[in-house]
């Protein structure tokens, strides 16, 4: 099964203002998590899926330890 979430991903302005700078690591984490918080239904509904299946997240950044699917992961787990 393939589901992509859309509406739980980073906002564009987010995703501008990071444009993948190291430096903004840190504060994007913080940024991207108060987006998640305020989408409360999306994450349920993630939270759902990842409770009953095994859940492989897609991303398309060439930093693999520094991207919106390493912040969404980690949120996810911090409420599990």
């Amino acid at each position: 099964m393939f589901v992509w979430m859309k509406e739980i991903a980073p906002s564009t302005e987010l995703r501008k203002w990071y444009d993948h700078d190291p430096a903004k690591w840190p504060a994007f984490q913080k940024r991207y998590a108060k987006e998640l918080a305020g989408n409360s239904e999306q994450v349920a509904r993630l939270r759902e899926i990842c409770a009953a299946k095994t859940v492989t997240f897609i991303f398309a950044a060439k930093d693999e330890e520094r991207n919106s699917a390493v912040v969404l992961k980690k949120y996810i787990e911090k409420l599990a």
